[in-house]
């Protein structure tokens, strides 16, 4: 649980100062990360790809759907959380932060690599064979929040607060620059988009994503650089309201800069556009600003509030992020793997069997995706009665 203490005293002439430690609660911040985990599941899983509901798909190319705030969420949270932690290392000295980062960084990229190979072996011609490595895909979603986690507390952790701003406000002008200046004759296109080639050059066409039709990763190298923004700026926010506390001040604050972003984000988009599959300078201040509104509207209803009744369901979410997560990525691949009818993998067959005679092809879907987010709240809620939280 995210928590601070604030402690208040007197100073002469009645001035009241405010000194912030690690005990008040934080209960929002937890319900924002269970929130965005929850929603991660919920769009990764639905009964068939072919019915879909138009908010839970991903914008085509350019263009911001509900679905496509899930992942820069998360990332903003992991920049929430990474405010509390690095005030942990302070006192730790140089050399055991470098060491800390870094093994947290590799571990998770190493979840991340082994969940793209797992289940470690396939169905070809009726029976299982082993999956070679030669296909393997290096990025995806787990190795992007690695780099950017890694990244985003090395600037932190160097440049302190203000210098991480500049850094991000540079790295996002960058971004544009190098699409505009290496880019082809639509820099914003799949086939003129500049970090195409350097995929191909350094990752190779074997290890890329092809769900576009052609080896192309939205999680790729290029694309990463303004991903890193995300955490940035959820830092820079979680670090915002250590400092302020639970004030009205705080709440006007994050809700006025939330307007910002996402007008600037609208402006921008007309020469550069919002776009998640190269996820563009302005997409970020997009994301950035609807997570901030997201936030400020927990935060009135959770810290001012008080209605908490309904966050357990949320909360236990984001007490265990990476770890349902990943374990929600493992059981749709062992889904793939079972066959419990020759021809017809568990996924399909659970789909077809339980939830298209329940609710049709849409609902049908939809229910097996909720179905889903509802059993992993179930183990989450069971893991936290436990205590058991599982900590990368």
């Amino acid at each position: 649980m995210i928590s601070y203490n604030s402690y208040l005293g007197e100073l002469p002439n009645n001035q009241i100062i405010c000194i912030v430690t690690a005990s008040q609660r934080f209960l929002s911040l937890d319900v924002f990360r269970g929130l965005t985990v929850a929603a991660m599941i919920l769009v990764n899983n639905p009964g068939s790809w072919e019915y879909v509901y138009g908010p839970l798909e991903h914008a085509k190319w350019h263009g911001c759907t509900p679905t496509d705030l899930v992942f820069p969420f998360f990332l903003f949270a992991v920049g929430n959380a990474m405010s509390f932690a690095m005030k942990k290392y302070a006192d730790a000295g140089n050399a055991a932060v470098i060491r800390k980062i870094m093994t947290r960084t590799l571990l998770i990229f190493g979840i991340g690599l082994l969940l793209n190979w797992f289940p470690f072996v396939k169905w070809s011609d009726g029976q299982l064979v082993g999956k070679s490595l030669s296909n393997l895909r290096i990025l995806g979603v787990f190795p992007r929040i690695a780099l950017c986690y890694g990244a985003a507390a090395f600037i932190v952790h160097y440049l302190k607060d203000k210098g991480a701003f500049v850094a991000a406000c540079i790295i996002l002008l960058a971004y544009w620059f190098i699409l505009v200046a290496f880019g082809g004759s639509d820099p914003y296109s799949l086939e003129g988009y500049a970090g195409l080639p350097l995929d191909k050059l350094i990752l190779g066409e074997n290890h890329m994503y092809k769900g576009e039709g052609v080896p192309f990763d939205p999680e790729g190298i290029l694309s990463t650089l303004p991903a890193i923004c995300n955490v940035i700026f959820g830092y820079l926010a979680g670090k915002f309201i250590q400092e302020k506390g639970k004030t009205y001040e705080m709440l006007a604050r994050l809700l006025i800069m939330g307007c910002i972003l996402i007008f600037a984000a609208l402006c921008w988009n007309i020469v550069f556009p919002i776009n998640k599959k190269i996820w563009t300078s302005s997409y970020v201040l997009y994301t950035v600003g609807i997570a901030l509104l997201l936030l400020s509207i927990l935060m009135y209803i959770i810290e001012f509030r008080a209605y908490t009744k309904w966050t357990t369901f949320f909360t236990v979410f984001g007490k265990n992020p990476l770890f349902i997560y990943v374990l929600s990525g493992v059981v749709v691949k062992l889904y793939l793997l079972i066959r419990p009818v020759p021809g017809q993998n568990m996924y399909t067959w659970l789909y077809q069997t339980v939830f298209q005679p329940i609710g049709g092809n849409m609902v049908g879907s939809f229910l097996f995706a909720l179905f889903h987010v509802c059993a992993f709240a179930a183990i989450g809620y069971w893991m936290d009665k436990k205590k058991i939280y599982v900590r990368v």
